[in-house]
């Protein structure tokens, strides 16, 4: 593994540890139990993945969309 690697590796794991001790934090200053909201546990499960998807049709272009069917370079190849 390369020391870049490595670093992108570290820098991932640490963030990822930063964000575990959130809740832990925060359970620690608020220890009552938060009322649970069915319409706000349903949008924090789904709203990521639904942006993440529209993320993904939005920059994802299939080959040669975008130019003419005779103007693929990979036409000529097949």
């Amino acid at each position: 593994m390369t020391p870049d690697k490595i670093r992108a590796v570290a820098q991932l794991w640490a963030l990822a540890l930063a964000l575990s001790a959130l809740p832990v934090a925060a359970g620690q200053r608020w220890p009552a139990t938060p009322e649970i909201r069915p319409a706000l546990v349903v949008a924090l499960l789904l709203l990521p993945s639904l942006l993440l998807g529209l993320l993904l049709l939005v920059r994802w272009r299939l080959p040669g969309q975008g130019t003419e069917s005779g103007d693929c370079e990979h036409s000529e190849q097949l």
